[in-house]
């Protein structure tokens, strides 16, 4: 009778429902990142707070075992302090790294995969 063609009804609501679901997407990686950003501060807190405790704990232990009380539970916690802060760096250049290579190109790669487990540990090139 006086229907318009299925094809072409078929392929305008392919559109809106493509239309509506990259409008979606976009609206979900700002929330998403938001996200990850408020992951990454916590990750830095966790770290720097395991290393002042795993520091304060090491030489609490070793100050009640060798009876030498403030002296290596100070000395533990100041490097537990620099531990943390060392993984607090190294944590901030990967961030920065992954920030860096998304906006040069997603997905590009300087080489093999395991190039950046190498270079955090130094065995780079």
């Amino acid at each position: 009778m006086g229907d318009p063609d299925p094809k072409r009804q078929l392929d305008a609501l392919e559109a809106k429902i493509a239309a509506a679901k990259a409008a979606r997407e976009t609206r979900k990686s700002h929330q998403e990142e938001h996200y990850s950003q408020a992951n990454v501060a916590w990750r830095m807190v966790t770290e720097m707070v395991a290393g002042l405790g795993i520091g304060f704990g090491i030489g609490y232990g070793l100050d009640t075992l060798l009876g030498t009380m403030p002296w290596l539970m100070v000395l533990f916690t100041v490097l537990g302090l620099v531990a943390g802060i060392r993984v607090m760096l190294r944590t901030a250049a990967e961030i920065q790294a992954k920030q860096t290579s998304g906006d040069a190109g997603e997905g590009q790669s300087s080489g093999t995969p395991g190039d950046d487990e190498k270079r955090d540990r130094g065995d780079g090139d």
